[in-house]
């Protein structure tokens, strides 16, 4: 990574920003046994010589272990990591001491590390010194924040990528095809009076239009946060009595919706978490559907079904294959419009092998889509079920190739899909709205207007990973490490 001037005085007033601070925080979760205390600037080795033993050799890095004063009474067994500048993950000086204790321990030697001068870490502050340091890519700050947040391993895999530097990779292709542009283009406007050209209209206009289009495959090919940050959700829906309940609670894995004979006994929409092979999604339950509901109780809850499923990623459509008139069923199934859908044949244990695989292929002639047979008594075909759900959610997130298995997501063209977040997508979009202006104006013969509206998309590019004139806003560095936890 090329060095660059990476704190401009606006930023360096903030005290977030304030690198001759030496900076402390709790580095690892509240709960756990082991305490992590990181320590990050000028002072950081200097205040360990103060409170560990054996004492730090001058210029040492690497693992010592041995003790650490809490206070002026109390010492721990603890092992202290040692990182030099700029070797370490802010590019500071970093001390990491590493403890198993309890929480009281571990706030009194913080409180021992602020009465030495250190000041409490901001959220976000020792990735935001990275930055700054220039350790990583604004691009690459994100991505840490959102591995440290992934709730799903969809959404691990795209910061992963993130992190990784492809988007960044990706960025530095773009604006070096846009300088060299605008080098060209810029010459010949410097030179117009003696009659040189660089390079003609046409050329000028296919090379932006080219531009354009890697900007477009860019955003087409990605992996959105926002489609990846929340559970996805998962409805079971069906006519009343088809096992919709039963199908809930085996797949949860205990008694989560009462389940009776007795028509109509779900009024509520009932959730329950439900871990599959690559993620967990929100599983819920809700009132059994009627092309007529038979009161104000019973339309009040299609109502609440009815908007449940159409918010749902996947539905699971149920009908009873046991039984021999599915007009209901298929009256039904006109109610609803499923983002995705998952055909199942419900008390499938109920009729013979026989009778099931000729109800099954009249089921697929009824409705035009192939239904899955299960037993919620037997199991059967639930495990079938389960893989079917996943490889549903894997394709709606990551893309089709995601579904065949293949980890992490290529696109059409065979390369590896980039992350991006919504400040990412808003830079790239409005760099191919420059360029397309640019295409218009050059085709118009304004080249300096069109030089101006490359360069606009050259900057926006650059924004996804570091300023284009050697400083960022401080607002939108605040934007970004105001979401961390504090210690990272």
């Amino acid at each position: 990574m090329t060095n660059r001037k990476f704190c401009p005085l606006s930023a360096l007033r903030c005290k977030m920003y304030e690198l001759t601070a030496t900076i402390t925080a709790l580095s690892s979760p509240g709960s756990g046994a082991r305490a992590i205390v990181r320590i990050s600037g000028p002072a950081a080795f200097d205040t360990c010589r103060q409170i560990f033993s054996p004492q730090i050799v001058d210029g040492q890095s690497g693992v010592m272990a041995g003790s650490v004063a809490v206070d002026d009474e109390l010492k721990v067994d603890a092992k202290l990591y040692l990182f030099a500048a700029p070797h370490s993950y802010s590019g500071d000086d970093v001390a990491e001491i590493h403890l198993y204790t309890n929480r009281s321990v571990t706030e009194a030697l913080l409180g021992n590390l602020l009465a030495r001068g250190l000041r409490p870490a901001a959220p976000g502050e020792f990735t935001a010194r990275a930055y700054l340091n220039g350790k990583i890519d604004l691009a690459q700050a994100e991505a840490v924040n959102e591995i440290i947040v992934s709730s799903n391993e969809f959404q691990l895999a795209a910061a992963e990528k993130l992190l990784s530097g492809k988007l960044s990779e990706t960025a530095v292709k773009v604006r070096t095809e846009m300088m060299d542009w605008l080098s060209l283009i810029e010459a010949g406007l410097d030179f117009s009076a003696e009659g040189i050209e660089f390079i003609t209209r046409p050329e000028a206009a296919a090379r932006l239009g080219r531009i354009k289009e890697e900007l477009e495959r860019l955003l087409a090919g990605s992996i959105g946060y926002e489609s990846v940050v929340d559970l996805p959700a998962v409805g079971i829906a069906g006519a009343p009595n088809a096992g919709k309940s039963s199908l809930l609670n085996k797949l949860l894995g205990r008694q989560r919706s009462i389940v009776s004979e007795e028509r109509r006994t779900t009024r509520d929409v009932l959730t329950g978490l439900l871990s599959l092979a690559h993620c967990k999604c929100v599983l819920f339950d809700c009132a059994g559907l009627a092309p007529q509901p038979g009161d104000i109780l019973d339309e009040l809850a299609q109502q609440a079904a009815i908007e449940a499923i159409r918010n749902s990623s996947l539905v699971i459509f149920c009908v009873d294959v046991s039984k021999e008139d599915w007009s209901e069923d298929f009256a039904v199934r006109r109610l609803i419009q499923p983002k995705a859908l998952v055909p199942l044949a419900t008390k499938s244990d109920l009729i013979s092998k026989e009778i099931l695989a000729e109800r099954l292929v009249r089921l697929n002639e009824l409705f035009g889509v192939e239904f899955q047979a299960v037993s919620v008594k037997t199991g059967a075909g639930v495990e079938g079920l389960l893989k079917t759900i996943d490889e549903k959610i894997l394709e709606m997130t990551l893309g089709p190739q995601a579904a065949k298995g293949c980890m992490p997501h290529f696109s059409e063209k065979g390369q590896e899909a980039v992350a991006l977040t919504i400040r990412h997508r808003q830079a790239v979009s409005e760099a191919i709205e420059n360029i397309d202006e640019a295409i218009g104006e050059l085709n118009a013969g304004n080249d300096e207007v069109a030089s101006m509206m490359v360069r606009a998309a050259y900057e926006g590019i650059c924004e996804i990973q570091q300023p284009a004139r050697g400083h960022v806003d401080e607002q939108i560095l605040e934007r970004i490490f105001s979401r961390f936890c504090i210690g990272k």
